[in-house]
């Protein structure tokens, strides 16, 4: 790997983007291809595929041995609301290979004991986006039913384009959820990305049923997301 390619790849990684690392094993020539300039080409299907897995492998193009390193940020979950689903789901989704945090101002949900081992802010979302960056590698489960702690973190979600964003709540509660978030000024497109009911129907019922659900549903969307392609960012930035 020559110095520039490695310096890239080194720029993506401080930056959470996903990269691979394209190989000619004949030539030993290697070029890094950023998850935003995947080329519309045969080999550009194949970088997409282990972009969306995360799995690095040998691959044949034109008659040529090709390696795809893959090099993804370690996705995480920010969960907004110290409750009973989130206890079940923290476990769940750092065993799913997911970094989690959460957050809740009311100091008598969020404590160590019921968090052992998690990063927990007892804080005001607001005050803890301020510092925390959120990216397209991760994920927001809103689960408290209080506006006042759940929105800002909806908001600042939508705003960094996480790959999934979920909320708790019935439909008469997510209507008006929708009402505030306009009023906030994102469009009916913006909005529409906030999955609720959250999770996937399992006909969930227990908070760890839930969890269940929510977990699967995010691994899902993390798999599935869209991956902007080269010709896509070039018209974007002409």
């Amino acid at each position: 790997m020559d110095i520039a390619t490695l310096k890239a790849l080194n720029a993506a990684k401080r930056e959470r983007h996903g990269a691979v690392l394209v190989t000619d094993i004949a030539a030993g020539t290697s070029r890094l291809v950023a998850e935003d300039q995947v080329p519309a080409d045969a080999l550009g299907a194949d970088v997409a595929e282990r972009l969306l897995s995360g799995k690095s492998g040998m691959i044949e193009v034109d008659g040529r041995s090709v390696f795809l390193n893959v090099h993804l940020p370690p996705p995480r979950i920010v969960v907004i609301g110290a409750v009973h689903i989130s206890q079940a789901l923290a476990p769940m989704a750092a065993l799913a290979g997911f970094a989690v945090t959460i957050i809740d101002p009311r100091t008598a949900f969020a404590t160590p004991e019921r968090f052992a081992g998690l990063d927990l802010r007892a804080d005001w979302p607001d005050d803890v986006f301020a510092t925390m960056q959120l990216d397209r590698y991760s994920a927001m489960v809103a689960v408290t039913h209080d506006p006042k702690i759940d929105d800002p973190g909806l908001t600042a979600a939508l705003k960094a384009g996480c790959f999934y964003v979920g909320a708790l709540g019935s439909r008469k509660t997510h209507a008006k959820r929708v009402e505030r978030l306009a009023e906030a000024g994102f469009d009916a497109e913006t909005i529409a990305r906030i999955r609720a009911p959250i999770g996937l129907d399992i006909a969930a019922s227990t908070p760890a049923e839930i969890a269940v659900a929510i977990t699967a549903e995010i691994i899902q969307s993390l798999r599935r997301r869209s991956l902007v392609s080269a010709s896509t960012s070039d018209e974007a930035s002409a």
